[in-house]
């Protein structure tokens, strides 16, 4: 661990899990089924678990790791290994600028959820954004062996995702936050945005995600 690294330990990465537990645990329904997609060690998840106990968690990975806070199953990043409409809820927490391909994970979403997604991701809007993003990337993620593949998106390209898969925005807001207010005009500003998404229709196997390959 650097020095930038071990400061964003110290300084940063209590905060951020404190802003996102609170912001996430009120978007979630009462006594819901929450799988946590790319979880990592599922910190998040647990302290969203211990304020909410009326919530069952569990989550999925590409690379499990050694200690986890909840229930992890390990899966190829795409498929999901559960049936139709397994969870109330799916949340994805800085993940799907991780993969290369977001349209599969959300294709998946709306098959395994039963209508609720939630997604904390970023907005690559601005001047130095994408600098600014990738930087907070290699700080939070590099040395935990995450893939980087720098797959962010803006706002209006977001948008025009979550009407191609039929998602209605229920909930959005870009005031998570997630930093100290010193912090905040450097990596906060407009970077960051927390939806809860619905869908109402009838998830078919085949997806719009499978027709396209």
């Amino acid at each position: 661990m650097n020095l930038i690294e071990y400061l964003h330990e110290k300084y940063i990465f209590g905060h951020r899990v404190r802003a996102l537990t609170r912001g996430i645990e009120k978007l979630l329904p009462h006594q819901c089924q929450l799988l946590d997609v790319g979880c990592g060690d599922g910190l998040i998840a647990s302290r969203i678990a211990k304020s909410r106990p009326d919530l069952s968690i569990e989550g999925i990975d590409v690379l499990v790791r050694e200690k986890t806070f909840i229930p992890v199953t390990a899966f190829d990043g795409e498929t999901m290994p559960f049936g139709d409409n397994s969870f109330d809820v799916l949340m994805f927490v800085d993940v799907l600028h991780h993969t290369q391909n977001p349209e599969a994970l959300l294709c998946e979403a709306r098959r395994v959820s039963r209508g609720i997604i939630i997604i904390k991701d970023h907005n690559c809007d601005g001047y130095l954004a994408n600098a600014t993003l990738r930087f907070m990337d290699r700080v939070g993620n590099q040395r935990f062996g995450v893939d980087l593949p720098y797959s962010y998106l803006s706002k209006k390209s977001w948008n025009i995702l979550f009407r191609e898969y039929d998602f209605e925005i229920d909930s959005y807001t870009q005031r998570i936050g997630l930093y100290p207010a010193l912090l905040k005009p450097f990596f906060e500003r407009s970077l960051h945005f927390l939806v809860r998404l619905k869908t109402h229709k009838k998830v078919n196997r085949l997806s719009k995600y499978a027709e396209k390959i």
